[in-house]
């Protein structure tokens, strides 16, 4: 039954017209991707209107198009240039464009491209197999435990710190706080405005990513004349060639971080409104603590890369997931997607891919071919997009801030947000010169207003504390996220203190109260044998505790 559907799919999909209208869509995505300020929602909606005479499995494999080509073409600027062209792609810089700036960026690209793929081929394995089973766990989520994730995801904070702790404390402070200035999105009222209008508006994300990001860095490349002069392949020997084959030999060697950010990326996509801006930051975040060399990341390591690629990739396939088998957008790619099916009567819902086979086996295919149509054309794109390292830099910075104050003033066709891409820009160059990481203020910026929204929708429907600890996913979030403040103390004294020793077992035990609070079948077996395995780890304790004090 499923290979008959799979076949009236492909048939339904293998036209000339339908490949090369996917073709373009991709191709847009790519460049929507790659220009900071222009973000993929934006080239969905323009494609929307396009699609309304086309049939319905055709239209959504267009726009299926330009989501994948979207979400891998941020990686572009972000490695070469350091600014990424969608939010989905932030972490990706915080890896990527160090190793560019050390004279590999056809090796930073190349492990972008394919790590990209991997993750949408992962993720459509999965929207095949376990479509409805996935998607109902998006329905068990409320307001608490979305706050609780997003306050695990905040946790990352204390990972990207570096080795200075307090400022990068600081850093993660003043992006919460930048993200309140502003009206509040539930009551409306202002905070932080000082009775200015500018600041009252509150400030965009968009602006002060790139301004942070982008504006510092040019501010930093070209304060030196000399410097200035000089493009990055005189600065020293730079590859400008995509290495292809290292790249996948390298994240083949790292296939548990690939298939763990794969993982990490499906499930937030399943999430309504959590999206790829969320993922990408968990799977690094994730990635760096299990990787046995945490230091090295932010340096240019490539698990910093292929973990946020893989994850952002995958988040699509479980925005997909919500989305056909339960009508519920996962982010607003998908929730365009969905208006384009009801102007063609195709109402989503659990039934869906059993009353419409053809439709739903369609948006496999097409999320599937369009992984490969994505590299093919990538991989071409890059050849010409590497070439920016051999441009002086007081060249390229001039030309990357014209199209930064395009697209950023393009969002809302407003002056308030030129003036904060300056701001910030000075903000982040000040910021860069005093040795204070910039990537938890990003951090910061991003899922302030998230966690604002649901800790206010939270606290509208009750009041009562107890509620974020009654609540399965919430407790396991808030267990997750108080272990994740620690890890790095975790991981410093890893092999030389006793009480590391405690640390698994108890973070085992503890998640074992939420996972049988769920209920059902699976997650209480999978809690008890997590239990089972914390005590075979604390039966153990007192013999490798004497063994590393023997050491």
């Amino acid at each position: 039954m499923i290979l008959d559907n799979v076949i009236t799919a492909i048939l339904e999909l293998a036209n000339l017209k339908t490949l090369l209208l996917m073709t373009v869509g991709a191709m847009a995505g790519l460049l929507a991707g790659a220009i900071p300020g222009f973000t993929i929602a934006m080239a969905i909606v323009l494609t929307l209107p396009f699609t309304f005479g086309m049939e319905a499995s055709q239209g959504v494999a267009t726009m299926i198009g330009v989501y994948v080509g979207g979400l891998s073409g941020g990686l572009m600027s972000g490695i070469l240039i350091g600014i990424p062209g969608t939010p989905s792609s932030v972490a990706t810089t915080f890896d990527g464009f160090p190793m560019a700036r050390k004279g590999e960026p056809g090796f930073a690209l190349g492990l972008g491209v394919w790590s990209s793929f991997f993750g949408g081929i992962i993720a459509t394995v999965l929207l095949v197999t376990i479509a409805p089973q996935l998607a109902k766990v998006g329905l068990e989520f409320q307001p608490w435990d979305y706050f609780a994730l997003i306050f695990f995801a905040l946790t990352v904070t204390a990972s990207l710190a570096g080795e200075n702790m307090i400022k990068g404390l600081i850093s993660g402070a003043l992006g919460l706080i930048v993200a309140c200035v502003g009206e509040d999105d539930i009551n409306g009222v202002q905070r932080f405005a000082f009775g200015n209008d500018f600041l009252g508006e509150g400030f965009a994300f968009l602006p002060v990513l790139i301004g942070l990001f982008a504006f510092s860095q040019l501010m930093s490349d070209v304060r030196d004349t000399a410097k200035a002069r000089k493009s990055l392949t005189d600065m020293g020997d730079v590859s400008v060639r995509i290495e292809h084959r290292r790249a996948i030999t390298t994240i083949f060697r790292d296939w548990i971080n690939l298939v763990r950010s794969s993982l990490i990326g499906v499930f937030t996509g399943v999430l309504p409104a959590a999206g790829s801006a969320i993922s990408n930051i968990l799977a690094y975040d994730q990635a760096k603590k299990a990787s046995p060399t945490p230091e090295k990341f932010g340096t240019g390591h490539s698990g910093g890369i292929i973990a946020p690629e893989a994850a952002n990739n995958a988040t699509a396939g479980g925005a997909l997931i919500t989305m056909m088998a339960l009508g519920i957008p996962g982010d607003i790619v998908t929730a365009v997607m969905l208006g384009a099916l009801l102007i063609h009567d195709v109402i989503p819902s659990p039934a869906f891919i059993s009353e419409q086979p053809t439709i739903a086996y369609a948006i496999f295919i097409a999320f599937f071919f369009a992984n490969f149509l994505v590299l093919v054309l990538q991989t071409g794109a890059l050849r010409g997009f590497v070439l920016v390292t051999k441009v002086r830099m007081y060249v390229l910075a001039s030309i990357i801030l014209v199209y930064c104050g395009i697209g950023v003033f393009s969002l809302n066709n407003i002056t308030n947000d030129m003036w904060t891409l300056a701001i910030f820009g000075v903000i982040g160059y000040i910021m860069r010169n005093l040795k204070f990481p910039l990537a938890p203020m990003i951090l910061g910026v991003v899922l302030g207003p998230i966690a604002e929204r649901w800790l206010s929708r939270s606290l509208a429907l009750s009041t009562d504390i107890s509620e974020f600890f009654t609540h399965p996913w919430s407790l396991f979030f808030i267990i997750a996220s108080l272990f994740s403040i620690g890890f790095s103390l975790y991981q410093r004294d890893r092999g030389k203190k006793v009480w590391t020793l405690w640390y698994a077992p108890l973070l085992m035990l503890a998640l074992t109260i939420p996972l049988v609070m769920m209920g059902g079948t699976v997650r209480p077996v999978l809690a008890g044998l997590m239990g089972l395995w914390a005590v075979w780890m604390l039966v153990r304790l007192p013999r490798n505790a004497r063994a590393m004090q023997s050491t």
